[in-house]
């Protein structure tokens, strides 16, 4: 199996392939380019992100400064905001749906490595995809792990670490993050706490 194939197969591998290197630093030479922008230059940031990214859809917008592994495993749908220091570690592929919003300091992981110290050792490594569902919320500060899919509407509350699968519909937060509730009708009358709309 070819290095980029194992890359995506969701087991475990060496990491030591200078071929592997040399096609990532043509991507991080690309996420340079973005995170030197500068704010005014909206257009030119456009195209960065689609020389970057494997897709883009319309009315994306991502604040730099970016971190990625790669930049070309990641899918964004339409109308994705990312606030400041969003990382990406895609070493395999992250999608994210139509209007997501990301809050700062977001890390979404889709790499890990084996418990076994000897396997550390030698740079093993295994990725597994992420998924994130169309109108999704996930608060600053939060961490996805390998693996995990985020259904649509779900809200995940700022600082959250996210180990396990989190349904549709529902607001769910914590370390490790939980369920808290069902987004429910009282949620079309209150914004925030005890506020009315």
């Amino acid at each position: 199996m070819k290095i980029k194939e194992k890359l995506h197969s969701q087991k475990v591998y060496i990491c030591n392939d200078d071929s592997l290197y040399i096609e990532q630093s043509k991507y991080l030479d690309i996420l340079y380019d973005f995170n030197h922008s500068r704010p005014s230059e909206y257009e030119k940031r456009q195209q960065i992100m689609k020389a970057l990214f494997a897709e883009v859809g319309e009315k994306c917008y991502i604040e730099p400064p970016l971190q990625a592994n790669w930049g070309i495993h990641t899918h964004l749908g339409n109308n994705v905001y990312a606030n400041f220091n969003l990382t990406l570690v895609d070493d395999t592929h992250i999608y994210i749906g139509d209007d997501v919003m990301i809050g700062p300091n977001v890390t979404l992981a889709t790499a890990g490595h084996p418990i076994d110290p000897e396997l550390r050792k030698k740079n093993a490594q295994f990725n597994i995809p992420i998924t994130i569902g169309n109108n999704v919320w996930i608060g600053a500060n939060t961490v996805v792990l390998p693996g995990v899919t985020i259904g649509d509407n779900t809200v995940i509350g700022a600082g959250s670490v996210v180990t396990k699968d989190i349904p549709s519909n529902v607001v769910a937060l914590g370390n490790p993050c939980r369920i808290r509730r069902e987004i429910n009708q009282r949620d079309k009358e209150f914004y925030f706490r005890n506020k009315r709309f």
